[in-house]
């Protein structure tokens, strides 16, 4: 296939990028900088210069590939409306990317919820998620306009990236705060408990969603599941450090942001992929974020 993908040069986008180009597909990425594209094109992804904003150059991209993968920007309405309407009428697959903080709530790290989500349980998201909530429902709607629409919606990513950005955000964030203050901090109590999935595995995903999945499809990316205390602990453990801290609510959201530390680092999200392990026959490798962190976080 010819694929279109934002978001190449990051991380979920880059190592997603490297398995489809092992699969013999040919892409093009979209990126705001000539010295990005230099990169991207020695990775083997034909550059097209341009960003989310350049609404008709998404458009003009969508309608000339054969797919479309959105790995850029979960919450960018207009880059969506944009390729949406490129899409219409093609039956082509668009994959777009979520995050399972769509299911957050308001614990601020000091409760762990029982709560666990399918793609098929019904939720009602916090305020701060609502938006999000609404463009992955745009996007599984646009079926009716004639687009094998998909959204893939990962949890917790651990793992190096196999592209131009080896770290995601979660993990290598905390150990990169501990590594300049000496201390591992979580936020609040840190009981808060998070599916998680390595990189590669979420790479599966796609690669298998881009020729099973049916039009308007939602997929939990998830295999496993930690609270932060334990994952500071093994953070801790791997740096040498001594035991993990409680980081209050308002000072980590002076630091990491309010939204950040409270749905990132200070929720429960709590999912379990079984349409993806059904419906595409996903079957994840690597079964453990804090056996990676003790053995493997660079």
């Amino acid at each position: 296939m010819n694929i279109f993908m934002t978001g190449a040069t990051g991380y979920i986008g880059g190592t997603v990028a490297r398995r489809l180009l092992d699969d013999g597909h040919r892409l093009r990425g979209l990126v705001r900088d000539t010295e990005k594209g230099r990169k991207l094109a020695s990775f083997g992804v034909e550059p097209v210069a341009g960003d989310l904003d350049d609404g008709a150059v998404l458009a003009a991209e969508a309608r000339r590939a054969d797919a479309v993968i959105n790995t850029a920007d979960s919450d960018h309405r207009g880059a969506i409306d944009a390729l949406l309407e490129g899409l219409a009428g093609s039956d082509k697959p668009f994959l777009h990317t979520s995050g399972s903080s769509i299911v957050a709530d308001d614990a601020h790290g000091n409760v762990a919820s029982d709560r666990i989500y399918d793609e098929d349980t019904p939720f009602e998201p916090v305020p701060g998620k609502q938006a999000r909530v609404a463009i992955d429902r745009k996007i599984r709607d646009a079926s009716s306009r004639g687009v094998r629409s998909i959204v893939v919606c990962p949890t917790m990513i651990y793992g190096n990236g196999l592209g131009l950005a080896r770290d995601s955000a979660q993990i290598p964030g905390l150990a990169k705060r501990a590594r300049a203050s000496g201390v591992v901090r979580h936020v609040g109590k840190g009981l808060n408990v998070w599916s998680n999935v390595h990189v590669e595995d979420v790479a599966d995903v796609y690669r298998l969603a881009l020729t099973r999945a049916p039009a308007g499809a939602f997929y939990f990316a998830e295999n496993g599941e930690a609270s932060y205390r334990d994952i500071c602990a093994a953070i801790a453990r791997r740096l040498g450090l001594g035991a993990p801290q409680a980081w209050p609510f308002e000072e980590a959201a002076m630091e990491l942001g309010e939204n950040s530390a409270a749905y990132s680092f200070g929720s429960n999200s709590r999912v379990r992929g079984k349409r993806t392990r059904g419906e595409l026959g996903w079957q994840p490798r690597h079964v453990s974020a804090i056996r990676w962190i003790e053995t493997e976080m660079l």
